[in-house]
């Protein structure tokens, strides 16, 4: 049987695509776990299907699938539901069926008023969706009602079955990285805290499954072995269990699996110990949800339960072991006023965490925050009949205008930027000779952004040439770095100093003589002192290379010579 699982679109825009281009893990374990069951098996990221909308009805009727399943994330339903409209009109008889942690706290909504979803999936997807779909495949529709964990029509009413329970031993599940490719990847399943405004304590009831080392490192290295060498640990919390993640760190190391990866925690969940072994197997970026620097919002009304001192201890150990601590902040939260936001700051500029992520608040089914907003609202669901993706919570109270969350956030943003260099320039990194050379890793990686990264674009922050060519610097005091000596010769190349960026290429081509950028670089710089032999001596080393083309041809056309 033919099965097409679907990543849809969102309804608005995103300034960084990121946030939503990604398939879900959750999808690719449905998907192994139907293929080890013979199931023809596909996957399809569609989250920006809407731009080429013709290519729905070409692949649909090119592919015919018996059952389309979607990954509703709930901000992407209306992707969902409107691909399963125009696959009902190609074949009537494609069964339909919605699952994620979005269907699943609406699926009696989506029953009751689109007539096209015919199967939701509530909760953890992998063993309802087949047991589904082996009875579409037989067409016992009369055992629907047995299969713990979906929601359906019974004459017209929509009715759900019995909780199927959790899986308590995830490494009985199929590695999908035997048959997929992804770089998002868990090795737990669950969160034990109660965020008012996050959805998966309720999805997941607070419960915690892990995955072993060996499993987790297991899909790492089959990752790799197909040539993957970056990965995101999606994981609620990855070091919930710190000794377990010591273990799947040690375990990268043995098995010599040269990856770097970037994970999230809370602030009360990391040691040095913790953190120094992380950054040892390639970690480097943790994300901490913050939220706000109102203890009261953070704790009474977010439901955070984090403290200051758990807040600035984490970030400094973050940032003094060469991991790049970013933070979460949530702003136009209940009894947000001028005074939390310049808490918040105050907090921002204690901690100095090296990127930010501000998002307003939002309010989503399954969440605390969206009962209270029901019974203060009198609202039933239908309000997502609506195409909306959510509901911001300051649309919900009289005491917060647009016009002053518009003006909190840009505060909030304008001073993190203005202040950003005066963290940088404040990175002190812990003085163990076994990080060395991680250390000019985590520097360069740093002066990287704000010469062809996120923060060179970023107009608020000022200085940006100098702060770059300072971390390069400091990177190369601590070990010979491939990317500060690239980067601070094209820097140097592009502030007009060719002589100086040729003294660091000549460094630099001592430590990676096989470096065709570095080659190229010095070769370029040769070029702008006119010294073209000299420059045709490097860039010939590479002359098959298309980067190397264009600098050769203008070398001989500046010789005069006819020789290509």
């Amino acid at each position: 049987m033919k099965i097409l699982l679907i990543y849809p679109y969102c309804l608005d825009e995103r300034i960084h695509e990121g946030e939503i281009r990604v398939v879900p893990i959750g999808l690719y374990y449905v998907a192994a776990l139907l293929k080890e069951h013979n199931h023809d098996v596909e996957i399809l990221n569609w989250h920006d299907i809407h731009q080429t909308p013709w290519k729905i009805d070409e692949i649909l009727t090119e592919k015919r699938p018996d059952i389309l399943g979607f990954s509703i994330l709930h901000a992407n339903r209306w992707g969902g539901i409107e691909i399963s409209q125009i696959a009902k009109r190609i074949d009537p008889d494609v069964k339909i069926v919605f699952g994620g942690i979005g269907a699943t706290f609406l699926w009696e909504h989506l029953l009751s008023h689109f007539e096209t979803i015919d199967y939701v999936v509530l909760g953890e997807g992998e063993y309802p969706f087949l047991h589904l779909a082996g009875c579409i495949d037989t067409e016992d529709y009369h055992n629907l009602g047995h299969i713990r964990g979906i929601a359906f029509r019974r004459e017209g009413t929509p009715v759900r079955t019995e909780d199927p329970g959790l899986i308590q031993d995830l490494d009985t599940l199929p590695d999908p990285a035997k048959y997929f490719v992804f770089q998002h990847v868990s090795s737990t399943r669950g969160c034990p805290w109660d965020c008012a405004f996050c959805g998966s304590p309720r999805f997941w009831r607070r419960e915690v499954r892990f995955h072993s080392p060996d499993y987790f490192v297991g899909q790492l290295e089959a990752l790799y072995q197909k040539g993957l060498r970056f990965f995101y640990f999606s994981d609620d919390t990855f070091t919930i269990d710190k000794a377990r993640v010591i273990d799947i760190c040690q375990e990268i190391i043995a098995r010599n699996l040269e990856i770097t990866w970037m994970a999230i925690s809370r602030v009360n969940y990391v040691n040095e110990e913790v953190i120094h072994w992380m950054r040892k197997a390639g970690c480097v970026q943790i994300s901490y949800g913050v939220e706000s620097g109102s203890e009261r919002i953070r704790n009474r009304v977010l439901k955070k339960n984090i403290h200051t001192d758990q807040i600035k201890k984490a970030f400094d150990l973050t940032t003094r072991y060469g991991i790049l601590a970013r933070a979460y902040f949530i702003y136009a939260s209940p009894g947000e006023t001028w005074a939390t936001i310049e808490e918040t700051l105050d907090l921002i500029d204690e901690i100095r965490p090296l990127s930010i992520i501000f998002y307003i608040l939002d309010i989503f089914p399954g969440t605390s925050l969206y009962d209270d907003f029901l019974n203060r609202s009198g609202l039933n669901e239908d309000i997502w009949l609506d195409r909306i993706e959510d509901i911001m919570y300051f649309q919900t109270d009289p005491l917060l205008s647009q016009e002053l969350v518009l003006a909190f956030g840009e505060r909030l943003r304008k001073d993190y930027y203005t202040h950003l260099p005066d963290s940088i320039a404040k990175i002190e990194l812990v003085d163990q000779k076994d990080l060395y050379q991680m250390h000019a890793d985590f520097l360069s990686r740093m002066g990287m952004t704000f010469t062809h990264g996120d923060y060179a674009d970023n107009r608020a922050i000022k200085g940006k040439e100098l702060i770059a060519e300072g971390l390069y610097k400091k990177a190369l005091d601590y070990h010979p770095d491939h990317r500060a000596y690239l980067g601070l010769g094209i820097l140097t190349q592009e502030l007009g100093r060719y002589r100086e960026s040729i003294e660091i290429m000549s460094e630099a081509i001592g430590h990676f003589p096989q470096s065709e950028p570095l080659h190229i670089t010095m070769g370029i710089s040769h070029m702008n002192l006119g010294a073209y032999k000299e420059a045709l001596s490097y860039l010939l080393k590479f002359k098959e290379s298309s980067q190397a083309a264009d600098p050769i041809e203008a070398c001989y056309r500046a010789l005069g010579s006819a020789h290509k």
